[in-house]
């Protein structure tokens, strides 16, 4: 055989070969847990993608809501010790600080018990990939918390469904190292309207409804949000004024605070912190502390 025709069968076997690897999609990374204490799912290639410095705030600073606070760190607790614990629903008004009490509560066990324990956010998007997910998190020795941030199903969207399995376990059952946070505007996960829909269809609307109910019946606990008074919100300016010091008489400071919640339609701790943010930019104060 020629040198020739030898150079042309390798060329060609490259080809196909760079086609196969295109077809198949990229490799799947290996996961390093040690890389940091909070991951964002990647199910394309089943990556846990560190994330270095996580957007979050210190327990101490949440105010408002310290009956729900001390639940889910107790509930926490528990779970990083290895005892039971349940996979909990924050839900409720809007910038009332749920996803942020879940870090901060995060951090402050990792702080309280030693315990490396992990987090992992999984988008609204990627919840049919749950199950691949926990198939990785089975045979891992870190205890983990799932997070999905903002957890909601619009009309036709079937991927309730994989998350009911993953919070059921299917046959194996959910592994003891996995437990389950989300956050949510709605207590049942799906809108009035999808529900009336499902039961205006069925041919037995109570059991479509109950089909749908019962997503969110795989939390074992249910914690509540609701919306803010003044001295809950004021108590979060005077916190956060205090905490990145910022030189501002109490009256100017609540004056303001209030005058800033009237404009955005509401009190809040996401208004309070914005509020916050505003007044530590215009005083030209760094915020970047713990």
């Amino acid at each position: 055989m020629s040198d020739d025709l030898n150079a042309q069968l390798l060329a060609e076997l490259r080809r196909l070969t760079l086609a196969v690897e295109r077809l198949a999609g990229p490799a799947p990374i290996e996961n390093d847990w040690s890389a940091a204490d909070c991951f964002v799912w990647a199910p394309a290639r089943m990556h846990l993608q560190p994330v270095k410095r996580p957007n979050r705030v210190a327990l101490s600073l949440i105010r408002g809501v310290d009956h729900v606070r001390d639940i889910l760190h107790e509930n926490t607790l528990r779970f990083t010790e290895g005892f039971p614990a349940n996979n909990v629903l924050l839900w409720g008004a809007r910038g009332m600080g749920k996803s942020s009490l879940v870090k901060a509560v995060h951090a402050d066990v990792r702080a309280q018990t030693g315990v490396s324990l992990k987090l992992i956010e999984v988008h609204r998007e990627d919840i049919s990939s749950l199950p691949v997910l926990l198939d990785i998190l089975k045979d891992t020795p870190q205890r983990v918390i799932v997070f999905c941030d903002d957890l909601s199903f619009d009309h036709d969207d079937t991927a309730y469904k994989s998350l009911k399995a993953a919070l059921d376990g299917g046959v194996e059952g959910r592994p003891d190292n996995v437990l389950f946070y989300a956050t949510s505007n709605r207590r049942h996960l799906l809108p009035r309207h999808m529900m009336e829909n499902e039961q205006s269809t069925a041919i037995n609307p109570s059991e479509a409804v109950e089909e749908k109910v019962s997503l969110s019946d795989r939390f074992g606990l249910w914690l509540g949000f609701h919306k803010c008074s003044q001295d809950d919100y004021l108590a979060m300016i005077d916190g956060y004024a205090a905490h990145f010091e910022l030189p501002l008489d109490r009256e100017s400071l609540h004056a303001e605070a209030l005058e800033w919640a009237t404009t955005r339609g509401g009190r809040s701790g996401r208004v309070a912190w914005q509020y916050i943010q505003d007044l530590a930019g215009r005083l030209r104060i760094s915020m970047n502390r713990a």
